[in-house]
Protein backbone atom coordinates (compact mmCIF):
# COMPACT_ATOMS: atom_id res chain seq x y z
CA UNK A 1 0.00 0.00 0.00
CA UNK A 2 1.77 2.87 -0.84
CA UNK A 3 1.07 5.56 1.34
CA UNK A 4 1.22 9.87 0.83
CA UNK A 5 1.13 12.76 3.62
CA UNK A 6 0.29 15.75 2.97
CA UNK A 7 0.04 19.02 5.35
CA UNK A 8 -2.04 22.28 5.49
CA UNK A 9 -3.90 24.68 7.73
CA UNK A 10 -6.92 24.40 5.87
CA UNK A 11 -8.82 27.81 6.94
CA UNK A 12 -11.88 28.53 5.49
CA UNK A 13 -11.74 25.43 3.46
CA UNK A 14 -12.55 26.24 -0.40
CA UNK A 15 -12.05 24.81 -3.60
CA UNK A 16 -8.59 25.30 -3.89
CA UNK A 17 -8.12 22.94 -0.67
CA UNK A 18 -10.34 20.27 -1.96
CA UNK A 19 -8.49 20.18 -5.56
CA UNK A 20 -5.44 19.42 -3.87
CA UNK A 21 -6.01 16.77 -1.48
CA UNK A 22 -7.72 15.01 -4.36
CA UNK A 23 -4.62 15.44 -6.34
CA UNK A 24 -2.77 13.73 -3.35
CA UNK A 25 -5.19 11.07 -2.82
CA UNK A 26 -4.90 9.98 -6.34
CA UNK A 27 -0.85 9.77 -5.73
CA UNK A 28 -1.11 7.05 -3.66
CA UNK A 29 -3.86 4.34 -1.80
CA UNK A 30 -3.89 5.89 1.59
CA UNK A 31 -3.78 9.57 2.52
CA UNK A 32 -2.72 11.38 5.88
CA UNK A 33 -3.41 15.01 6.24
CA UNK A 34 -1.62 17.04 8.87
CA UNK A 35 -3.94 19.77 9.98
CA UNK A 36 -1.67 22.74 11.70
CA UNK A 37 -2.73 23.75 14.99
CA UNK A 38 -3.96 27.06 15.98
CA UNK A 39 -1.23 28.88 15.98
CA UNK A 40 0.69 32.38 14.76
CA UNK A 41 0.12 32.75 11.20
CA UNK A 42 4.09 34.27 10.74
CA UNK A 43 3.28 35.48 7.19
CA UNK A 44 -0.06 38.00 8.93
CA UNK A 45 1.97 37.90 12.21
CA UNK A 46 -1.58 37.81 13.60
CA UNK A 47 -3.50 35.08 15.43
CA UNK A 48 -6.32 33.56 13.12
CA UNK A 49 -9.80 33.80 14.04
CA UNK A 50 -11.69 32.17 11.52
CA UNK A 51 -11.73 28.57 11.87
CA UNK A 52 -10.25 26.85 15.11
CA UNK A 53 -8.31 23.27 14.77
CA UNK A 54 -11.80 21.22 15.60
CA UNK A 55 -13.11 22.77 12.79
CA UNK A 56 -10.94 22.75 10.20
CA UNK A 57 -10.30 18.71 11.11
CA UNK A 58 -13.94 18.35 10.38
CA UNK A 59 -13.82 20.34 7.36
CA UNK A 60 -10.92 18.21 6.02
CA UNK A 61 -12.97 14.76 7.32
CA UNK A 62 -16.04 15.99 5.26
CA UNK A 63 -14.08 15.78 2.17
CA UNK A 64 -13.85 12.48 2.01
CA UNK A 65 -10.10 12.58 0.81
CA UNK A 66 -8.51 11.90 4.13
CA UNK A 67 -8.00 8.16 5.41
CA UNK A 68 -6.66 9.82 8.45
CA UNK A 69 -6.30 13.16 9.81
CA UNK A 70 -3.20 14.37 12.42
CA UNK A 71 -2.45 17.28 14.92
CA UNK A 72 1.08 19.33 13.14
CA UNK A 73 1.65 20.42 16.28
CA UNK A 74 5.90 21.10 16.05
CA UNK A 75 8.63 22.33 14.20
CA UNK A 76 10.25 18.83 12.84
CA UNK A 77 7.30 17.36 13.06
CA UNK A 78 7.19 16.62 9.48
CA UNK A 79 10.56 14.20 9.22
CA UNK A 80 8.75 12.43 12.45
CA UNK A 81 5.47 11.69 10.93
CA UNK A 82 7.17 9.90 7.42
CA UNK A 83 8.69 7.66 9.83
CA UNK A 84 6.18 7.06 12.00
CA UNK A 85 3.54 6.15 9.41
CA UNK A 86 5.76 4.55 6.88
CA UNK A 87 5.25 7.21 4.41
CA UNK A 88 6.03 6.92 0.56
CA UNK A 89 5.32 10.15 -0.64
CA UNK A 90 4.89 13.81 0.67
CA UNK A 91 2.77 16.20 -1.22
CA UNK A 92 2.25 20.11 -1.02
CA UNK A 93 0.97 23.07 -3.19
CA UNK A 94 3.83 24.21 -5.81
CA UNK A 95 3.70 27.79 -3.90
CA UNK A 96 6.47 25.45 -1.84
CA UNK A 97 8.48 24.51 -4.38
CA UNK A 98 11.98 23.51 -2.98
CA UNK A 99 10.98 24.28 0.55
CA UNK A 100 10.22 20.24 1.19
CA UNK A 101 13.33 19.17 -1.09
CA UNK A 102 15.14 17.87 1.94
CA UNK A 103 12.32 15.75 2.98
CA UNK A 104 13.62 14.03 -0.36
CA UNK A 105 16.09 11.40 1.83
CA UNK A 106 13.03 10.05 3.68
CA UNK A 107 10.43 9.68 0.90
CA UNK A 108 9.64 11.00 -2.78
CA UNK A 109 8.21 15.19 -2.35
CA UNK A 110 5.64 15.91 -4.91
CA UNK A 111 5.09 19.51 -5.38
CA UNK A 112 0.79 19.90 -6.63
CA UNK A 113 -0.35 22.42 -8.69
CA UNK A 114 -2.56 25.20 -6.65
CA UNK A 115 -5.89 26.22 -7.95
CA UNK A 116 -5.38 30.20 -9.43
CA UNK A 117 -7.13 33.13 -8.37
CA UNK A 118 -8.43 31.33 -4.32
CA UNK A 119 -6.92 31.54 -1.06
CA UNK A 120 -7.91 31.74 2.33
CA UNK A 121 -5.85 34.69 3.10
CA UNK A 122 -8.15 36.13 0.36
CA UNK A 123 -11.56 35.05 1.36
CA UNK A 124 -10.33 36.48 5.15
CA UNK A 125 -9.16 39.77 3.62
CA UNK A 126 -13.15 39.82 1.83
CA UNK A 127 -14.70 38.74 4.70
CA UNK A 128 -13.22 39.85 7.16
CA UNK A 129 -15.07 43.02 9.57
CA UNK A 130 -13.11 43.92 12.91
CA UNK A 131 -15.28 43.73 16.06
CA UNK A 132 -15.11 46.80 17.48
CA UNK A 133 -14.32 46.03 21.28
CA UNK A 134 -14.44 48.62 24.57
CA UNK A 135 -13.06 47.71 27.83
CA UNK A 136 -15.28 48.11 31.14
CA UNK A 137 -12.84 48.01 34.25
CA UNK A 138 -9.48 49.96 33.22
CA UNK A 139 -7.17 48.03 35.93
CA UNK A 140 -4.38 45.74 35.88
CA UNK A 141 -5.43 42.90 33.86
CA UNK A 142 -6.99 45.38 31.65
CA UNK A 143 -4.10 47.17 30.76
CA UNK A 144 -2.45 44.30 29.19
CA UNK A 145 -5.56 43.76 26.81
CA UNK A 146 -4.97 46.62 24.08
CA UNK A 147 -1.18 44.77 22.97
CA UNK A 148 -3.09 41.37 23.47
CA UNK A 149 -6.03 42.16 21.23
CA UNK A 150 -3.12 43.97 18.64
CA UNK A 151 -1.74 40.67 17.31
CA UNK A 152 -5.24 38.78 17.09
CA UNK A 153 -6.91 39.47 13.53
CA UNK A 154 -10.50 40.77 13.23
CA UNK A 155 -10.45 42.90 16.60
CA UNK A 156 -9.89 46.26 17.39
CA UNK A 157 -10.01 47.56 20.84
CA UNK A 158 -11.76 51.31 20.07
CA UNK A 159 -13.62 52.52 23.45
CA UNK A 160 -12.73 51.99 27.33
CA UNK A 161 -15.05 52.67 30.79
CA UNK A 162 -14.58 52.85 34.19
CA UNK A 163 -16.38 54.48 36.99
CA UNK A 164 -12.63 55.87 37.99
CA UNK A 165 -12.34 58.57 34.76
CA UNK A 166 -8.44 58.55 35.73
CA UNK A 167 -8.25 54.89 35.67
CA UNK A 168 -10.24 55.32 32.07
CA UNK A 169 -7.57 57.86 31.02
CA UNK A 170 -4.52 55.95 32.22
CA UNK A 171 -4.94 53.19 29.65
CA UNK A 172 -6.56 55.20 26.54
CA UNK A 173 -3.37 57.72 26.75
CA UNK A 174 -1.19 54.99 26.50
CA UNK A 175 -3.01 53.31 23.37
CA UNK A 176 -3.80 54.74 20.18
CA UNK A 177 -7.59 54.48 18.85
CA UNK A 178 -9.35 53.77 21.92
CA UNK A 179 -11.46 56.73 23.38
CA UNK A 180 -12.35 56.97 26.88
CA UNK A 181 -16.24 57.55 27.65
CA UNK A 182 -17.87 58.62 30.91
CA UNK A 183 -21.06 57.15 29.94
CA UNK A 184 -22.15 53.85 28.61
CA UNK A 185 -24.92 54.70 26.78
CA UNK A 186 -22.22 56.34 24.48
CA UNK A 187 -19.87 53.70 25.37
CA UNK A 188 -22.11 51.06 24.11
CA UNK A 189 -23.15 52.76 20.90
CA UNK A 190 -19.83 52.84 19.87
CA UNK A 191 -18.64 48.40 20.59
CA UNK A 192 -20.12 45.15 19.15
CA UNK A 193 -18.53 43.57 22.25
CA UNK A 194 -17.02 44.31 25.66
CA UNK A 195 -14.34 42.53 27.53
CA UNK A 196 -15.29 43.29 31.32
CA UNK A 197 -12.49 43.42 34.14
CA UNK A 198 -14.33 45.18 36.74
CA UNK A 199 -13.99 43.27 40.36
CA UNK A 200 -16.07 40.46 41.26
CA UNK A 201 -19.25 42.04 42.74
CA UNK A 202 -19.66 44.03 39.82
CA UNK A 203 -19.63 41.24 36.86
CA UNK A 204 -23.22 40.20 37.11
CA UNK A 205 -24.66 43.82 36.52
CA UNK A 206 -22.74 44.56 33.71
CA UNK A 207 -22.98 41.25 31.85
CA UNK A 208 -26.82 42.11 31.97
CA UNK A 209 -26.56 45.52 30.93
CA UNK A 210 -24.10 44.55 27.84
CA UNK A 211 -26.35 41.80 27.08
CA UNK A 212 -29.56 43.88 27.10
CA UNK A 213 -27.19 46.67 24.83
CA UNK A 214 -26.99 43.18 22.49
CA UNK A 215 -23.27 43.27 22.85
CA UNK A 216 -20.94 40.19 23.22
CA UNK A 217 -19.27 39.41 26.50
CA UNK A 218 -15.82 38.81 27.48
CA UNK A 219 -16.16 38.74 31.46
CA UNK A 220 -12.84 37.99 33.59
CA UNK A 221 -12.77 34.79 35.61
CA UNK A 222 -14.66 33.81 38.21
CA UNK A 223 -17.66 35.21 35.97
CA UNK A 224 -20.16 35.14 38.37
CA UNK A 225 -20.31 34.17 42.35
CA UNK A 226 -23.41 32.05 42.35
CA UNK A 227 -24.95 29.69 40.19
CA UNK A 228 -28.41 30.64 39.34
CA UNK A 229 -27.01 33.91 38.09
CA UNK A 230 -24.19 31.94 35.92
CA UNK A 231 -27.83 29.82 34.24
CA UNK A 232 -29.74 33.52 34.20
CA UNK A 233 -26.82 35.16 31.89
CA UNK A 234 -26.23 31.90 29.92
CA UNK A 235 -29.38 32.28 29.10
CA UNK A 236 -30.22 35.51 28.68
CA UNK A 237 -27.25 35.74 26.36
CA UNK A 238 -28.74 33.04 24.08
CA UNK A 239 -32.27 34.90 24.17
CA UNK A 240 -30.72 37.77 22.76
CA UNK A 241 -28.30 36.51 20.22
CA UNK A 242 -25.26 37.13 21.85
CA UNK A 243 -22.10 35.55 23.20
CA UNK A 244 -21.44 35.24 26.58
CA UNK A 245 -17.68 34.10 27.61
CA UNK A 246 -15.80 33.54 30.41
CA UNK A 247 -11.99 34.44 30.10
CA UNK A 248 -10.08 32.15 32.07
CA UNK A 249 -6.96 32.46 30.05
CA UNK A 250 -5.44 28.27 31.01
CA UNK A 251 -8.65 27.17 29.23
CA UNK A 252 -7.17 28.82 25.75
CA UNK A 253 -3.58 28.36 26.29
CA UNK A 254 -2.16 26.38 23.82
CA UNK A 255 -0.42 23.74 26.19
CA UNK A 256 -3.31 22.98 28.53
CA UNK A 257 -5.41 22.81 25.64
CA UNK A 258 -3.47 19.98 23.83
CA UNK A 259 -2.94 18.30 27.23
CA UNK A 260 -6.53 17.69 27.86
CA UNK A 261 -6.72 16.47 24.55
CA UNK A 262 -4.38 13.42 25.13
CA UNK A 263 -5.70 12.53 28.46
CA UNK A 264 -8.78 12.11 27.25
CA UNK A 265 -7.34 9.93 24.43
CA UNK A 266 -6.20 7.65 27.09
CA UNK A 267 -2.17 8.30 26.79
CA UNK A 268 -2.13 7.95 30.75
CA UNK A 269 -5.57 5.41 31.08
CA UNK A 270 -8.35 6.08 33.45
CA UNK A 271 -7.94 9.36 35.36
CA UNK A 272 -8.47 8.90 39.05
CA UNK A 273 -6.50 11.61 40.61
CA UNK A 274 -5.87 15.56 39.86
CA UNK A 275 -4.31 17.64 42.17
CA UNK A 276 -3.88 21.26 41.15
CA UNK A 277 -2.64 24.46 42.76
CA UNK A 278 -1.82 27.88 42.91
CA UNK A 279 -0.26 30.83 45.10
CA UNK A 280 0.68 34.10 45.27
CA UNK A 281 2.40 35.46 48.33
CA UNK A 282 1.12 38.75 48.92
CA UNK A 283 1.48 41.21 51.99
CA UNK A 284 -2.52 41.14 52.97
CA UNK A 285 -2.81 44.74 52.35
CA UNK A 286 -6.05 45.69 53.44
CA UNK A 287 -6.06 48.71 51.15
CA UNK A 288 -6.32 46.25 47.94
CA UNK A 289 -9.29 44.47 46.48
CA UNK A 290 -7.62 40.87 47.04
CA UNK A 291 -7.54 41.21 50.72
CA UNK A 292 -11.26 43.04 51.39
CA UNK A 293 -13.93 40.76 52.27
CA UNK A 294 -16.47 43.46 50.82
CA UNK A 295 -14.81 43.03 47.79
CA UNK A 296 -14.75 39.42 46.76
CA UNK A 297 -11.56 39.44 48.56
CA UNK A 298 -9.90 36.29 49.32
CA UNK A 299 -7.31 33.19 47.48
CA UNK A 300 -10.93 31.38 46.00
CA UNK A 301 -12.26 34.07 44.45
CA UNK A 302 -9.05 35.17 43.30
CA UNK A 303 -7.36 32.42 42.11
CA UNK A 304 -9.85 29.33 42.02
CA UNK A 305 -11.40 29.11 38.94
CA UNK A 306 -7.64 28.35 37.48
CA UNK A 307 -6.96 24.48 39.37
CA UNK A 308 -10.84 23.65 39.05
CA UNK A 309 -10.27 23.72 35.36
CA UNK A 310 -8.49 20.56 34.90
CA UNK A 311 -10.76 18.93 37.35
CA UNK A 312 -14.08 20.14 35.16
CA UNK A 313 -12.63 19.18 32.19
CA UNK A 314 -10.89 16.00 33.11
CA UNK A 315 -13.49 14.79 35.44
CA UNK A 316 -16.59 16.39 34.57
CA UNK A 317 -19.02 18.49 36.75
CA UNK A 318 -21.24 15.86 38.34
CA UNK A 319 -19.09 15.00 41.78
CA UNK A 320 -20.62 13.76 44.63
CA UNK A 321 -19.02 15.39 47.06
CA UNK A 322 -16.90 18.35 47.87
CA UNK A 323 -15.12 19.34 51.42
CA UNK A 324 -13.35 22.85 51.30
CA UNK A 325 -10.79 23.51 53.78
CA UNK A 326 -9.66 26.71 54.42
CA UNK A 327 -7.65 29.46 56.56
CA UNK A 328 -9.03 32.86 57.41
CA UNK A 329 -7.60 36.60 58.24
CA UNK A 330 -9.57 39.47 58.18
CA UNK A 331 -12.23 37.78 56.57
CA UNK A 332 -10.70 36.35 53.87
CA UNK A 333 -9.32 32.99 53.19
CA UNK A 334 -5.55 33.27 52.34
CA UNK A 335 -5.36 29.69 51.90
CA UNK A 336 -8.37 26.93 50.57
CA UNK A 337 -8.09 23.47 50.02
CA UNK A 338 -10.86 21.85 48.37
CA UNK A 339 -11.37 17.98 47.78
CA UNK A 340 -13.64 16.32 45.94
CA UNK A 341 -14.89 12.96 45.10
CA UNK A 342 -16.21 11.19 41.85
CA UNK A 343 -17.25 7.97 41.18
CA UNK A 344 -14.14 7.14 40.04
CA UNK A 345 -11.72 9.49 40.92
CA UNK A 346 -11.17 12.04 43.76
CA UNK A 347 -9.54 15.78 42.79
CA UNK A 348 -8.02 18.34 44.96
CA UNK A 349 -6.65 21.57 44.71
CA UNK A 350 -4.49 24.18 46.45
CA UNK A 351 -5.32 27.94 46.28
CA UNK A 352 -2.91 31.00 48.46
CA UNK A 353 -2.79 34.35 48.64
CA UNK A 354 -1.23 34.04 51.99
CA UNK A 355 0.68 30.25 52.33
CA UNK A 356 3.30 29.18 49.37
CA UNK A 357 2.40 25.86 48.09
CA UNK A 358 4.20 24.34 45.11
CA UNK A 359 2.01 25.26 41.35
CA UNK A 360 2.26 22.42 39.56
CA UNK A 361 -0.27 20.50 37.89
CA UNK A 362 -0.20 16.19 38.40
CA UNK A 363 -2.72 13.87 36.73
CA UNK A 364 -2.80 10.13 38.09
CA UNK A 365 -3.47 7.97 35.71
CA UNK A 366 -4.12 3.88 35.51
CA UNK A 367 -1.56 3.71 32.86
CA UNK A 368 0.96 6.63 34.13
CA UNK A 369 0.66 10.21 34.98
CA UNK A 370 0.96 14.31 33.67
CA UNK A 371 3.43 15.92 35.15
CA UNK A 372 3.19 19.87 34.48
CA UNK A 373 5.27 22.34 36.20
CA UNK A 374 4.82 25.98 37.87
CA UNK A 375 3.75 27.99 36.70
CA UNK A 376 0.91 25.34 34.77
CA UNK A 377 -1.65 27.81 34.58
CA UNK A 378 0.24 29.12 31.49
CA UNK A 379 2.59 26.43 30.41
CA UNK A 380 5.08 26.07 27.83
CA UNK A 381 5.98 22.41 28.85
CA UNK A 382 4.52 19.28 30.64
CA UNK A 383 5.74 15.61 30.85
CA UNK A 384 3.73 12.12 30.42
CA UNK A 385 5.54 9.39 32.90
CA UNK A 386 5.19 5.90 32.97
CA UNK A 387 6.57 2.99 35.00
CA UNK A 388 8.72 2.26 32.44
CA UNK A 389 10.74 5.31 32.06
CA UNK A 390 12.04 4.79 28.32
CA UNK A 391 8.51 5.53 27.75
CA UNK A 392 8.44 8.91 29.57
CA UNK A 393 8.07 11.41 26.72
CA UNK A 394 8.37 15.95 27.25
CA UNK A 395 6.41 18.43 24.89
CA UNK A 396 7.18 21.84 24.21
CA UNK A 397 4.87 24.60 23.07
CA UNK A 398 5.10 28.43 22.12
CA UNK A 399 3.18 30.73 25.00
CA UNK A 400 3.45 34.09 23.86
CA UNK A 401 2.59 37.73 25.71
CA UNK A 402 0.47 37.53 28.68
CA UNK A 403 -1.59 34.98 27.21
CA UNK A 404 -5.23 36.96 26.69
CA UNK A 405 -4.37 36.55 22.86
CA UNK A 406 -5.77 33.17 23.00
CA UNK A 407 -8.93 34.22 24.66
CA UNK A 408 -9.22 37.13 22.23
CA UNK A 409 -8.76 34.76 19.78
CA UNK A 410 -11.35 32.20 20.49
CA UNK A 411 -13.98 34.88 21.69
CA UNK A 412 -13.54 36.48 18.28
CA UNK A 413 -13.96 33.66 16.67
CA UNK A 414 -16.78 32.73 18.24
CA UNK A 415 -18.58 35.77 17.25
CA UNK A 416 -17.51 35.34 13.32
CA UNK A 417 -18.76 31.54 13.13
CA UNK A 418 -21.64 32.35 15.13
CA UNK A 419 -21.56 30.18 18.00
CA UNK A 420 -22.42 29.93 20.88
CA UNK A 421 -19.89 28.14 23.43
CA UNK A 422 -16.71 27.04 23.31
CA UNK A 423 -15.21 23.75 23.67
CA UNK A 424 -12.43 24.93 25.49
CA UNK A 425 -14.57 26.28 28.26
CA UNK A 426 -18.36 24.73 28.28
CA UNK A 427 -21.18 26.63 29.90
CA UNK A 428 -21.80 23.88 32.14
CA UNK A 429 -18.51 23.73 33.04
CA UNK A 430 -18.45 27.74 33.85
CA UNK A 431 -21.90 27.13 35.38
CA UNK A 432 -20.94 24.62 38.02
CA UNK A 433 -17.97 26.59 38.90
CA UNK A 434 -20.09 29.54 40.17
CA UNK A 435 -21.53 26.90 41.77
CA UNK A 436 -18.55 25.96 43.83
CA UNK A 437 -17.91 29.61 44.54
CA UNK A 438 -21.40 29.70 45.62
CA UNK A 439 -20.87 26.59 47.81
CA UNK A 440 -17.77 28.30 49.85
CA UNK A 441 -19.75 31.84 50.11
CA UNK A 442 -22.62 29.66 51.94
CA UNK A 443 -19.19 28.40 54.17
CA UNK A 444 -21.09 24.62 53.02
CA UNK A 445 -19.00 21.40 53.89
CA UNK A 446 -16.40 23.93 55.24
CA UNK A 447 -13.65 23.04 57.87
CA UNK A 448 -11.69 26.19 59.17
CA UNK A 449 -7.78 25.14 59.70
Amino acid sequence: MKKVITYGTYDLLHQGHINLLRRAKELGDYLIVGVTNDSFDRERGKLNVRNNVLERVEAVKATGFADQIIIEDYVGQKIDDIQKYDVDIFAIGSDWEGKFDYLNEFCKVVYLPRTEGISSTMLRDESTVDVRIGIIGCGRVAKRFPSEADVVSGVKVVAAYDINSQATHSLTDKSDGITAYDNLTDFYNAVDAVYIATPHLTHYDYIKQCIAAGKHVLCETPLVLKSDRAKEVYSLAKEKGVFLMEANKTAHCPAFNHLMVMIKSGVIGEVVDVEASLSKLWDDDKTLREFDPNQAGGSMYELGSYPLLPIMKLCGIHYENLNLYSRMKNGVDMYTKGVFRYQNAVCSFKVGLGVKTEGNLIISGTKGYAYVPAPWWKTDYFELRYEDQNQNKKFFYKWDGAGLRYEIQEFISCIVNHRQSTARLRRRESIAMAEIMQQFTERKNMMMI
